[in-house]
Formats: C-alpha cells, structure tokens, sequence
C-alpha cells in the first residue's frame, strides 16, 4: 500500500487528491500503512477483516477509520472491538446483520 500512495502522491494527476485506504479480508495492511503514514491518509476503511493484526500499529493510526463486520462473524466482532480500543483515532465499527465476511449475496453490504 505504501507504494500505491507514494505512485499517487508522485503523479501529477493525483498529487493533490486526498487518499483513503480499504483493506479487506485481514484489513490490518490499511491500517499498518495508515500509522505509517501519518498525516497523509484522509480516511481507513476495513472490511469484514481482522485488524486485530496490526497490532502495535493501531494506536499510532491518525486517520478517521470505520472497521465493518458481518453479524454473523460472531469470533471477528469480538477481534475488532479489541482492535478499536486500542485506537486513540476517530473510529467507528459497524456491524452488518446477517453478514458474513463472504457475504456474496447481492445488496447484503450495501
């Protein structure tokens, strides 16, 4: 991810666009990357995932950061809420009913 956004921030088409980042399944690379990258990622978006594994990362992320977990991944939710203690950011955690972190079915993450 770090190189995705040092490509964005070189190039001149993208240089002052605001950058956020979406991690899925694990979700803790968007996360570990946004604390290495303080102050020049807007926003973090972790989906259905296990930020739990960014570990010491986690309260050095300064971006704003909304983790979303299926309702039905009952071991995951227990892993994100712990994963947001630890954060000192603007965060939020929302949790889709029914949901699994495969939730293939149309419409179910909308």
């Amino acid at each position: 991810m770090r190189l995705a956004v040092e490509w964005a921030r070189a190039d001149k088409d993208t240089c002052r666009l605001r950058i956020g980042l979406f991690g899925a399944s694990t979700g803790a690379a968007a996360l570990c990357a946004a604390a290495d990258l303080q102050g020049q990622i807007s926003a973090v978006v972790s989906r259905g995932g296990r930020p739990d594994l960014a570990g010491e990362a986690l309260p050095l992320v300064s971006a704003p950061t909304l983790l979303i977990v299926g309702g039905a991944d009952t071991d995951v939710i227990e892993l994100d809420e712990m994963a947001l203690a630890r954060m000192t950011c603007q965060r939020q955690l929302k949790i889709v009913p029914g949901a699994t972190h495969r939730s293939r079915k149309k419409g179910t993450l909308d």
